[in-house]
């Protein structure tokens, strides 16, 4: 099992820049824009949440702008995407999490679509978006796994388990392996989509002038933006679906 992991994470297009940490060989590229994307998301967060202007009375000098109005939406999306998929009971205590899952990778997909990391010369391989990694996807869909794991048995104890042979304990093989390509779909899907969109535009920019591409561009954007909602989507429903009551 260990040796068909560190196969998964070799699945990778074009060379890298290897950090080595003892025995272990790291994607020093995907790490360094990584960081670049979470501390985007962070610095916004900061200016978003400073000086906070509580609505009252509709007045449109205390009415909340800017950054602020920003960072509401967002909550309230993120919030009401939660309530759906998990239900009002459970779902208020996993919004950070799905808030989180959602803007890493919204942010790491424009990052991908609107930075020219290609420009940026480093000793070995390229700079691109963190979820053009095989490894980052399956980080964050392992993450998925483990928490409606947690959710269902933090909820519903040892009794969690039982959901493995209803309706029919004949249907165990298969609930096992349900929740094993649970975060298989996930990071596939997320990986495949993002570095296919960016292999269409590289490779239209090397053929045509810059304008053709420019729609391929906008398409990639709205895409992008597509497969985080997804992700966070199915990663509520999971959540959901390990919390839900069976009777």
């Amino acid at each position: 099992m260990t040796n068909i992991c560190f196969d998964v994470a070799e699945v990778s297009v074009g060379q890298h820049w290897y950090w080595q940490l003892g025995g272990y060989s790291l994607h020093g590229q995907v790490l360094i824009t990584s960081w670049i994307v979470v501390a985007v998301i962070g610095v916004i967060c900061l200016l978003g949440t400073q000086n906070l202007q509580p609505v009252s009375g509709g007045s449109a000098a205390t009415a909340p702008k800017g950054l602020q109005n920003l960072t509401e939406y967002i909550t309230e999306f993120i919030r009401d995407l939660a309530k759906t998929q998990i239900g009002e009971e459970d779902y208020l205590k996993w919004v950070p999490f799905l808030g989180t899952i959602f803007l890493f990778i919204f942010v790491s997909n424009w990052s991908g679509a609107l930075i020219p990391w290609r420009i940026l010369e480093l000793p070995n391989g390229e700079l691109a978006a963190p979820t053009n990694d095989i490894n980052t996807t399956v980080a964050l869909a392992l993450l998925t796994s483990i928490a409606y794991f947690y959710a269902g048995i933090s909820k519903k104890g040892l009794g969690y388990f039982k959901r493995y042979i209803s309706p029919a304990a004949f249907l165990l093989p298969i609930n096992i392996l349900e929740d094993l390509t649970k975060p298989l779909s996930l990071s596939f899907r997320l990986f495949g989509n993002i570095l296919a969109d960016e292999l269409v535009v590289g490779v239209l920019v090397s053929l045509v002038p810059l304008v053709v591409p420019i729609p391929i561009m906008l398409l990639g954007l709205f895409t992008s933006a597509i497969q985080a909602l997804v992700f966070a989507t199915l990663a509520g429903a999971y959540i959901g679906e390990s919390v839900e009551d069976h009777h």
